[in-house]
């Protein structure tokens, strides 16, 4: 990592400076050891989630801009090679920002269209009258019944 290569002590300034310097660079560190990496993960399994396109926005805008401020105290206190590397880092994170901030807006709008359309089939679905409840005929009567067929009695031939 350039941060790891900083030799911010060395700078050509007064402690006040390097110090309010050593803390963001610490800072920066654990940032990109500990939060960014979950932000990440978050949005890797979520990522129709405005929520955390934003919680990954917000984090990397605040990392620009930390890291833009230790690059310029490197350019102005330190040496060319420490702003350098900083500057083209900053300028990745930027990059990345950006995208990210074209991603909430295409987000947004794709979730605003979404919207729109449920409304629009709720007003629909509430403004059409209901459909006439379905008639059940229940028919428990037994039916009469047949009366049954005697068998005619047979006469014997001989009988009189």
């Amino acid at each position: 990592s350039d941060l790891g290569k900083l030799r911010v002590d060395r700078w050509k300034t007064d402690s006040g400076a390097k110090r309010q310097s050593q803390g963001d660079v610490e800072s920066l560190q654990r940032n990109l050891q500990s939060a960014l990496p979950g932000l990440i993960t978050e949005l890797r399994n979520s990522p129709e989630d405005i929520a955390a396109t934003f919680k990954l926005y917000h984090n990397l805008d605040a990392l620009h801009d930390v890291l833009r401020s230790v690059a310029e105290n490197a350019g102005a206190f330190g040496g060319k090679s420490e702003y350098q590397a900083l500057a083209n880092d900053a300028d990745a994170i930027d990059s990345v920002r950006r995208n990210l901030a074209d991603r909430i807006q295409t987000l947004a709008a794709s979730k605003e269209v979404e919207l729109a359309r449920l409304r629009t089939q709720l007003k629909a679905a509430q403004a059409a009258p209901p459909p006439p409840p379905k008639k059940i005929v229940v028919d428990d009567t037994e039916p009469a019944k047949k009366p049954a067929r005697k068998k005619p009695k047979s006469t014997a031939i001989g009988d009189p």
